[in-house]
């Protein structure tokens, strides 16, 4: 059966408060996010009626559009989810869900090869590779990378919304080295994916006002507040990244060149993937090719080059490659170290 636009947003903000468990919502909360929703996706200002929120959480309940939500009232009053874990988000795709799929992959195939939507195409394989197994129920013919264990994507949206409209959020963050959690205002500027972790940049409204990178997936929870938004007026945000590897950098940094060579073996690898937009081939003989990038020290810098072990060396600058011999002492001191544990049993094995 069709759906509109408007209730397809209405079904997807009732999912996203049922799922929000650390809340009790009631019909009148639910009614007032709809209304929200409804307003910010669509302009439309006249609210949702109690009627029409009924009747989606009944729909939401039926198998016509495939969900079976499993919505339940607790205490005569309060709606929620009795699996924690569901969501029409993991629903499979019905009839008209598989027309919409096919009619934005025909949209977005104009697009391909034009230079502005470069990464049309990756969308669109995408999105061909889910119809195709959808219809035929086959296995997928590509494989794209994917970490189905990472948290922290159910704020990205919430992020989004906040930055487009400049508003101010609460974040509770705790980051690998804090033992506690912190909770601050925060002006969010930018989202940012580097190797399937995403991050949001933006300047936390704490003393001296610090800009950040918050990974998403150490935020705990995320609300607006009421606090001023701080406009950005010094970043420009198209070119922030563009001298660095990965997401590890602060304003006042600047780029250095690093030279590293790497052995005849591997060098077509750095060649077809470059490590940096910047590389440059400065020389090469027959036991391999001496490269530059310019970008900003960083830890993602050191464990790229790390990665490669003894297949490259860094020759510049000298304080990344006393960085660089510091941990591959610390490695090799840690098999060192290992050795030493084993008994003379475990040794006389390996002979």
């Amino acid at each position: 059966m069709p759906v509109n636009r408007n209730a397809l947003i209405r079904y997807r903000t009732i999912d996203q408060c049922l799922q929000n468990r650390k809340r009790k919502w009631t019909l009148d909360d639910l009614i007032e996010a709809c209304s929200d929703a409804i307003y910010e996706y669509q302009g439309i200002d006249t609210g949702v009626s109690r009627r029409t929120v009924q009747a989606d959480m009944e729909m939401m309940r039926s198998n016509k559009l495939g969900y079976e939500a499993p919505i339940v009232v607790v205490d005569k009053k309060y709606y929620t989810y009795s699996d924690k874990n569901y969501s029409i988000a993991n629903s499979p795709l019905n009839q008209q869900d598989m027309q919409v799929l096919s009619e934005v992959s025909g949209l977005l195939k104009q697009f391909k090869g034009f230079g502005h939507f470069a990464d049309v195409n990756e969308m669109v394989s995408k999105l061909e590779d889910k119809i195709y197994t959808q219809k035929t129920h086959s296995a997928p013919v590509i494989d794209f990378e994917k970490n189905d264990n990472l948290k922290g994507l159910e704020w990205i949206e919430v992020i989004r919304k906040a930055i487009v409209a400049k508003r101010t959020l609460c974040v509770t963050y705790q980051s690998f080295k804090a033992r506690e959690p912190n909770t601050f205002c925060f002006s969010g500027y930018l989202l940012k994916e580097y190797r399937n972790r995403w991050f949001v940049l933006g300047q936390s409204h704490q003393r001296h006002a610090p800009l950040l990178t918050l990974a998403l997936d150490r935020i705990q929870t995320v609300e607006e507040h009421a606090d001023d938004y701080r406009e950005n007026i010094q970043l420009d945000l198209t070119t922030y990244y563009n001298d660095v590897i990965g997401v590890t950098k602060s304003p006042n940094q600047r780029d250095c060149e690093v030279v590293f060579w790497i052995d005849k073996d591997n060098a077509p690898y750095i060649i077809t993937k470059p490590l940096h937009h910047t590389q440059k081939l400065l020389s090469e003989d027959e036991t391999g090719k001496i490269f530059s990038i310019r970008v900003i020290l960083n830890f993602e810098l050191e464990r790229e080059l790390l990665g490669f072990g003894s297949k490259m060396r860094v020759l510049g600058p000298r304080i990344l490659v006393k960085q660089i011999k510091e941990q591959f002492w610390k490695a090799l001191e840690g098999y060192k170290q290992e050795q030493r544990d084993e008994g003379p049993e475990e040794k006389a094995n390996e002979v």
